[in-house]
């Protein structure tokens, strides 16, 4: 089977030069001990970018875990602490862009180093940090870290694969973030509810230097396409299929966040304010997701990504909508975050793939793009759930995200009308419908 990747450099999407193995990486037979395939040792390539996925992503949702006592500890209210994800999720938004364009001559291997780098120094600043301003300034840190390390990892992924397997691809590198809810938060909370917010930085600061030893040791030099200028890596925006595809990113994960950034408040009726109770609720919101985004990206492969996109955000607008009558009791409410995050994390894989659909040779810009705007709807689900818990209460909030997956629903099912009909501006040479 012949693999293809593009070069560093531009937008050929050839097997590579003279020289080199499939996925256009030099010595690919080297990249694993002797007597290991390429699949092997790409296998485990995958893996280690997964794993520094989930580094990243358990600081992210591990606030949520711990939201009532770091906000205590800090002095500031339960809605004033949550804003540190709308801070942490907006600079991912606006610095992935502007980062990946500072880097963009860089081969990926060092932009992998770089953003797990930045990220460490971030995590370990909020640990350190002395009042809430700090712990925001830290924030920015890391997630500007977060911001450039995530598509990066999903474009490396995605080049050590054929096509045929890009969508699992992907999909095992955000399933990373899912890893971070089912095993990266709960173990979180529980540390953060016996020895304090700050013993759970710690925690991930461990994570983070094997991701980055991981990445060091494990994954090869690969060629992927880098686009110098900002402006250019904002041209695909100029397609409308783009846009729309972006836009039901924007809403469906403003939607699923919603509950998830404030879970802790959501469902203290059910866990009697218990960190045990409420790491349980988020192991299975995490394991779940887990499997879920999974096997999405699996069925997006077998069947198009527009009907696994189209039924997860169908799931997740009635499991929002029921999630309020679950609140009061522990086993109704883990019985319908099973079925919430099996929702919420089935949109991740297929939206890419469908990105990638579109425009083949611009995979790095759209993955980045989609990273940049699933951040703006995690920053927009912490003020909109900390408006909602004020007029609504928190029990309540989750019909707000009812609401905005519906939209999001029609959003999708724009995106596959346009691509069906006439066709918006021209893509690259290699892009593809999108299903």
């Amino acid at each position: 089977m012949t693999r293809t990747s593009a070069p560093e450099s531009g937008g050929d999407t050839s097997a590579g030069t003279p020289g080199e193995g499939s996925a256009g990486i030099p010595g690919e037979g080297s990249a694993g001990t002797p007597g290991e395939g390429p699949d092997t040792s790409h296998r485990r390539s995958i893996l280690v970018l997964g794993f520094g996925t989930f580094a990243i992503g358990t600081d992210e949702f591990v606030l949520a875990g711990v939201l009532p006592e770091f906000s205590e500890s800090l002095g500031v209210s339960t809605t004033t602490a949550g804003q540190v994800v709308t801070v942490f999720a907006l600079t991912c938004a606006v610095m992935s862009p502007v980062l990946a364009t500072l880097t963009a001559g860089w081969p990926r291997h060092r932009v992998l180093k770089l953003s797990v780098l930045l990220y460490l120094l971030g995590v370990i600043g909020t640990g350190l940090a002395p009042s809430f301003p700090g712990v925001l300034i830290a924030q920015v840190v890391a997630a500007s870290g977060a911001g450039l390390y995530i598509p990066a990892a999903g474009v490396t992924a995605s080049a050590l694969v054929g096509p045929e397997r890009r969508g699992r691809a992907i999909a095992a590198v955000t399933t990373g973030l899912t890893a971070a809810t089912a095993l990266g938060a709960p173990i979180g909370t529980v540390v953060g509810s016996a020895l304090g917010w700050r013993a759970t930085m710690w925690f991930i600061t461990l994570l983070t230097v094997l991701g980055l030893i991981g990445v060091l040791a494990l994954v090869p030099r690969v060629s992927v396409p880098a686009p110098g200028g900002l402006r250019r890596r904002l041209a695909p925006l100029g397609d409308r299929r783009v846009v729309v595809v972006l836009a039901t990113t924007l809403v469906a994960f403003t939607a699923a966040y919603v509950v998830y950034t404030y879970m802790a408040e959501v469902f203290a009726p059910a866990t009697g304010g218990d960190g045990t109770r409420l790491a349980v609720l988020m192991f299975a919101f995490g394991l779940t997701g887990t499997a879920g985004n999974f096997y999405a990206g699996t069925l997006a492969d077998r069947f198009g990504a527009r009907l696994v996109v189209g039924g997860a955000v169908a799931l997740l607008a009635v499991s929002l909508a029921v999630l309020p009558l679950a609140t009061g009791s522990f086993a109704a409410a883990l019985a319908i975050t099973v079925v919430y995050a099996i929702a919420a994390w089935g949109i991740t894989a297929p939206q890419q793939s469908r990105l990638i659909a579109l425009n083949p040779a611009s995979a790095p810009l759209l993955i980045s793009l989609n990273a940049a705007f699933l951040y703006l709807a995690i920053a927009f689900s912490g003020v909109i759930g900390a408006v909602g818990i004020g007029t609504l209460g928190a029990r309540r909030i989750s019909l707000i995200g009812a609401v905005v997956a519906v939209l999001a629903l029609a959003l999708s099912e724009l995106g596959h009308r346009l691509t069906s009909g006439r066709p918006g501006p021209a893509p690259e040479p290699g892009g593809g419908a999108l299903r």
